[in-house]
């Protein structure tokens, strides 16, 4: 009987190394699947952001054209119609310039006449001549 112990348990010794050792290596195979598989994922993960970072680029470079385009032809328009105001301010200035000039210069007449009339029947009043009727 202590033989068949001694059996026995050289039995389940053998048996439990042999167990250990094929455990051990299924999971170093396990373990260096799954490093293959995490490289195979951040590759894959890094190409998806290269892809999402190229689009990104072009479509900020389109939209930034898009933008100068329409700034340089708003500013195009902007600059024709302050020209076009420029002009038509210059234009009634000057003739209102000239309106004001005639009016000032008919007026300056008038006054010139009716102070020559006026300072004449003073001075004939003074002179004791009668007044023309």
């Amino acid at each position: 009987m202590k033989m068949a112990r001694m059996e026995a348990m050289r039995l389940l010794i053998v048996a439990g190394v042999g167990i250990g050792i094929g455990c051990g290596v299924a999971l170093g195979q396990s373990a260096g699947q799954d490093m293959s598989n995490a490289g195979s994922h951040t590759r894959a993960a890094a190409v998806d952001t290269g892809h999402a970072t190229s689009s990104a680029a072009h479509k900020t470079a389109a939209g930034t054209k898009t933008v100068a385009h329409k700034t340089a032809t708003g500013t195009k328009t902007i600059a024709h119609k302050t020209a076009t105001g420029t002009r038509t301010a210059a234009n009634k200035t000057a003739t209102g310039t000239k309106t004001v000039a005639h009016k000032t210069a008919t007026g300056t007449k008038t006054a010139a006449h009716k102070t020559a009339n006026g300072t004449g029947k003073v001075g004939d009043t003074i002179a004791g001549r009668p007044a023309p009727q």
